[in-house]
């Protein structure tokens, strides 16, 4: 009888301290993190290849080249290591490596018609929105989670379980901020900057205001 009464009570008891929302949640915002770091998995893989294009036909861009190799191991780092920040900073770093690239790749037409750079162009296309997509999806989740654990009597139950706040996929380095993103979007075009994923434009600082004269 007692184990029957345990085996009734004991999901009510979770429930009603909110355990279990606070696993439902905590599945939902891990599963929105695989998403991304698959996706940015996946933009580390097709780095390469875009690099082996342009080289074949501007291989005097070294620098560029060497920063877009360093920034290719830091997003691989940053994905192993199963931080947000971490993996959001490098994928701002990542941005603007691929920017110099592609404003170099613009100094050669004949680049403008390679099949290979422009199904490569295609390609990053579709993981930088897939990328946005699952941003948009794990940090929605994390809000959730969040907000969550700080009512009661939920709050309870995340310091008895250990359940902690997580960290949002967003850009908090000032220098990776500044970073622009690449706009994939029509294969050839000219590159165009905007702020780097998961940051909102800086807004111009007002301007002082004049001193005032005396009659």
């Amino acid at each position: 009888m007692k184990r029957r009464w345990l085996a009734l009570v004991l999901p009510l008891a979770l429930g009603a301290c909110g355990y279990n929302r606070i696993q439902s949640l905590d599945e939902q915002a891990n599963a929105a993190q695989g998403q991304i770091e698959v996706q940015l998995q996946r933009r580390a893989e097709l780095i390469p290849n875009l690099v082996a294009t342009v080289k074949g036909m501007a291989n005097q861009e070294l620098a560029v080249f060497t920063e877009v190799a360093r920034a290719r191991g830091g997003l691989m780092n940053a994905v192993q290591s199963k931080d947000p920040e971490q993996m959001a900073q490098a994928n701002a770093q990542v941005n603007g490596a691929l920017g110099r690239l592609i404003a170099v790749a613009e100094n050669y037409p004949q680049l403008k018609s390679d099949q290979g750079f422009l199904r490569l162009q295609d390609e990053l296309s579709g993981t930088a929105n897939r990328i946005a997509v699952s941003q948009t999806d794990y940090n929605g989740a994390v809000r959730e989670y969040n907000a969550y654990i700080r009512q009661f009597p939920a709050v309870l139950t995340a310091k008895m379980t250990g359940a902690k706040e997580k960290k949002y996929f967003q850009v908090t380095n000032a220098e990776n901020r500044a970073n622009p993103s690449v706009d994939f979007g029509t294969p050839g075009s000219p590159a165009s900057s905007a702020p780097a994923t998961g940051t909102a434009p800086a807004t111009a600082a007002p301007a002082p205001a004049a001193p005032a004269t005396k009659p």
